[in-house]
């Protein structure tokens, strides 16, 4: 008759190598998650610095706000997006502030100044 603790094929001291093996992959992951959200973060940045200033006549052609978080105990952060649409039919969503939210109405016409993904201002002209 065995007296030695055993738990099926694996002796006692491999569950201690499991866990430290599943903890380092499991750190490994977050922390190349982290990475890949940083790099992606400042390529994003280092492209719209990259881009030229343009302003462009435009039509604002849709409006919407983006609702995350909220749930629970945690706070809800709300993002603003405005669709313009140029004289050549092409389009451009951009996030925008909340205070440039409120003053763009749908179907103003204006002039719109960005830089790659970065919202600047938009202007209506004066009549």
């Amino acid at each position: 008759m065995s007296t030695g603790l055993s738990t099926g094929p694996f002796p006692i001291e491999s569950h201690g190598n499991l866990f430290l093996l599943l903890f380092t992959i499991f750190a490994v992951l977050i922390i190349g998650f982290i990475l890949f959200i940083l790099i992606k973060g400042f390529m994003l940045w280092s492209s719209n610095n990259a881009s030229p200033i343009q302003s462009r006549k435009c039509k604002v052609v849709a409006k919407k706000m983006q609702v995350s978080g909220g749930s629970g105990a945690s706070s809800a952060s709300t993002s603003y997006y405005a669709t313009f649409e140029f004289e050549d039919r092409s389009r451009l969503e951009l996030r925008v502030g909340q205070q440039q939210f409120g003053y763009i109405v749908e179907s103003d016409q204006g002039i719109l100044t960005y830089q790659g993904t970065r919202f600047k201002e938009f202007v209506r002209p004066l009549s």
